[in-house]
């Protein structure tokens, strides 16, 4: 391995590029924002009323005459507004259904998350209703208390009748 100069050949030289770092975000931010723009009914007037003034200067005004009657510098500039307004435009498309992938997957998550929240309560308030289906209620527990009520009235009221009566029996044996 021969060196010429203090370099190897084996090993590639390195070139000194200028190199832009440019942020994606703010690039498509800005696009978005052109984009916006050249959708306006505001934008669609001002270009009219530019044309036409060029149109008018350049057909009127025989002395200043930059761009005569097939208009071509007027043709080259819309050409090169084109050129720069679609790929803008098509970045902040791009940008937007990036946007709509991530609000829909989104969507769905939160859509599974309430489906399965959802079938959680229902469970949960079928096994409330079942509990609560084997609980005691109030009337229920009142109606058997006064049916209780009344069979110890009878026993009691049988057995006192069965005591007068053994008293009875009592007093006339003696």
């Amino acid at each position: 391995m021969s060196e010429q100069g203090g370099r190897k050949l084996d090993t590639p030289s390195t070139r000194r590029t200028i190199s832009f770092n440019l942020d994606s975000d703010v690039v498509g931010m800005y696009s978005e924002r052109v984009a916006r723009f050249l959708g306006t009914g505001r934008y669609l007037a001002i270009q009219t009323v530019v044309v036409i003034v060029w149109i008018a200067l350049n057909l009127v005004a025989v002395t200043i005459r930059w761009d005569p009657y097939p208009f071509i510098l007027l043709n080259l500039a819309f050409s090169t507004q084109a050129a720069y307004a679609a790929p803008l435009i098509l970045l902040a498309q791009n940008r937007q259904e990036n946007r709509d992938r991530v609000a829909l997957e989104e969507d769905r998550m939160r859509s599974a998350q309430t489906k399965a929240d959802t079938e959680f309560l229902a469970r949960e308030l079928a096994a409330v209703r079942l509990a609560v289906g084997d609980t005691v209620t109030r009337d229920y527990l009142r109606k058997e208390l006064d049916d209780l009520l009344d069979e110890l009235t009878e026993r009691l009221a049988a057995r006192d009748a069965e005591s007068a009566d053994e008293a009875d029996a009592d007093d006339r044996s003696q």
